[in-house]
């Protein structure tokens, strides 16, 4: 019922999370960990765009490939994609050949080059994080939006992002940390680092006085 699964390593883990070898590595490795490089936040917030109406395994088998075509999501590169790189891209069967989020990815790339005269995209990111976090105890808990990523959805809009709704925001806050919805009971609670997990302290015991 809490749609937790214990692997035979003896370790809990969601069951999307359960199964495929590829998602089980990327869950224990990567996914709910800080990203705090622009490049790393770039090639997160293309793939999610990419994502959107696919299974997420999918996207991961194709991460290679999309590296490969998007100049390792370098935003000065593709920000200086033009109409031949689109025509190799829409032919590139490594890839999800969408034209609108393959448009979306190269005015994003321009869209984080202009960000940095206020910052960065990586500090404007993450200046949405929340101030407490969900504990989720089975998925049916886990939201799928938030106020936080609805409100960086409306300003990553309005710096001319695209394909960055709240669901999708929300979606990438997980994968990077900004929040925490591993399970209660997942054995990934509490990694990332951004969000512990309070525990009683321990008794104070009086020290033995000497007669």
């Amino acid at each position: 019922m809490s749609g937790v699964v214990v692997g035979d390593d003896g370790l809990a883990r969601p069951t999307w999370a359960a199964i495929d070898p590829l998602l089980r590595r990327y869950y224990d490795e990567e996914w709910g960990m800080p990203v705090r490089d622009e490049r790393g936040l770039f090639e997160r917030i293309s793939l999610e765009a990419f994502q959107s109406g696919l299974s997420w395994a999918t996207i991961l088998r194709k991460r290679e490939a999309f590296r490969a075509a998007f100049a390792g999501f370098d935003p000065d590169a593709v920000a200086r994609f033009g109409d031949d790189d689109r025509a190799r891209l829409l032919a590139d069967a490594g890839i999800v050949r969408n034209r609108l989020k393959i448009d979306a990815t190269i005015d994003n790339a321009r869209a984080v080059v202009a960000l940095r005269d206020e910052g960065g995209l990586v500090d404007f990111v993450w200046s949405f994080g929340p101030e407490t976090t969900p504990a989720p105890r089975s998925l049916a808990e886990i939201p799928t939006t938030s106020p936080e990523s609805v409100a960086l959805s409306k300003a990553l809009k309005s710096k001319g992002f695209r394909f960055v709704g709240p669901t999708t925001m929300f979606a990438l806050m997980e994968a990077i940390g900004i929040v925490d919805t591993h399970l209660v009971e997942s054995h990934r609670r509490g990694s990332s680092g951004v969000w512990t997990e309070r525990k009683p302290s321990p008794p104070i015991r009086a020290s033995r006085q000497n007669p």
